[in-house]
């Protein structure tokens, strides 16, 4: 059977979906899991990410699947094949994931930037929590005009674009060390 990168399910990470996504990721995980548990010679990591590659592109009957329950399936597949002490050590890890925030702007609406702040850091606890480390933003300008109620783009929406910008700058600045840390980026819009 041929398969296709199309017909791997999307995958749930919080309240958030990843369509198109490679499965590097699952390296990470797996090299993770193969180190807490003192493993660092496993050398089967290339194999399961293929086995797992396969499941999703040709067995796997769900269009969307949860974050948790394909990282449940890797478990027990890596006790199935003896490594119960990698399994009780592996984590979940999504992939890189793209968010916008126009969303979130919306949501909140016109002059509530308070709210929309809010949402984002509520949102970056959610996804941090369900795997996420490494977030794309997206819609920064759009939210800007969104919260500031503009039609067309003033100082108002620049000042607030700013602090969106200094938000986020500040989330990825001020994590906890001995947490799961998030790589935040903001992509470029002009």
């Amino acid at each position: 059977m041929i398969s296709f990168i199309g017909n791997r399910p999307v995958l749930q990470i919080g309240r958030h979906q990843v369509a198109d996504y490679d499965t590097a990721w699952l390296d990470d995980a797996l090299r993770r899991a193969a180190l807490a548990a003192d493993h660092e010679d496993f050398p089967f990591i290339a194999d399961i990410r293929g086995g797992i590659e396969q499941y999703l592109e040709t067995k796997c009957p769900l269009k969307l699947l949860q974050l948790e329950d394909l990282f449940e399936r890797v478990r027990m597949m890596l006790i199935k094949i003896g490594w119960e002490r990698i399994a009780e050590k592996l984590e979940p890890l999504a992939p890189p994931m793209t968010v916008s925030l126009v969303r979130a702007a919306m949501e909140a609406g016109n002059g509530f930037e308070l709210a929309f702040f809010e949402t984002l850091r509520a949102e970056l606890t959610e996804l941090r929590s369900a795997g996420a480390e490494e977030i794309h933003f997206t819609g920064l300008r759009e939210s800007s005009l969104i919260l500031r109620g503009a039609e067309k783009w003033n100082k108002q929406c620049e000042q607030l674009l700013t602090e969106i910008e200094g938000f986020l700058k500040a989330w990825h600045r001020d994590q906890p060390q001995n947490d799961r840390r998030l790589r935040l980026c903001v992509e470029n819009e002009m």
